[in-house]
């Protein structure tokens, strides 16, 4: 937990902010956000874990197959900050309403990927709003293992670990380009400058509360 001053960082508001990690009998990784203010203010917590179901050693995930729930993703621009477009995955490189390899499509010639090197996007959830709700699976054939995403969040970004290079990692290991996967759950990027956007802006005497759950099999 963390009390983040008024005005720290240019934020109005005393934000207080809480997360909680529980691991359950159901091999679950829970994780709770909970914050409040006392004015008006942004909010937009997220995790930016990495997994390699092969295990941290074993190189690319792009065998790795993916499934998210899906229909739209936010495109960017150079800088890789949404351009306000929701744009339908439909006939795309970025479609993974089917559980699809990762690497199947990532070199594609298509104007997002090459922006990211890879896919580093956020994905319009197809999700009620009113419950935790399964919206992603990362599936590893080698290993048989499973993970299934579960969250209340509107959007999450997607990210093949573009940008790492030789990066030490534990136990000696080197991490390289698409060494992880990252699964963001979150309000869109860049949404308090996108009225066209869920908001992510959090009320004074308002709470915000929201749940991501990492699910192994």
């Amino acid at each position: 937990s963390r009390l983040s001053p008024h005005m720290e960082q240019g934020f109005p508001g005393n934000l207080d902010i809480s997360v909680t990690y529980t691991l359950t009998d159901e091999n679950e990784l829970v994780i709770e956000y909970l914050a409040a203010t006392d004015k008006d203010t942004i909010v937009n917590l997220t995790n930016h874990s990495y997994f390699n179901l092969s295990g941290h050693k074993s190189g690319s995930v792009l065998n790795h197959k993916v499934m998210i729930n899906a229909d739209k993703f936010t495109p960017t621009d150079d800088a890789l900050i949404p351009t306000g477009e929701i744009r339908d995955v439909t006939g795309t490189p970025m479609d993974f309403r089917k559980l699809k390899p990762l690497g199947q499509d990532i070199n594609a010639d298509y104007e997002p990927l090459k922006q990211a090197g890879g896919y580093d996007h956020n994905y319009v959830l197809n999700i009620s709003g009113n419950d935790v709700e399964k919206v992603g699976e990362l599936v590893d054939d080698k290993s048989g293992r499973v993970m299934e995403i579960f969250t209340d969040m509107p959007g999450m970004q997607l990210y093949t670990g573009n940008f790492l290079k030789d990066e030490q990692g534990k136990d000696g290991a080197i991490y390289k380009k698409h060494g992880g996967v990252c699964f963001e759950t979150q309000f869109f990027p860049d949404s308090c400058n996108k009225p066209q956007f869920p908001s992510c802006v959090l009320k004074a005497g308002n709470e915000y509360e929201y749940v991501t759950i990492y699910k192994f099999l």
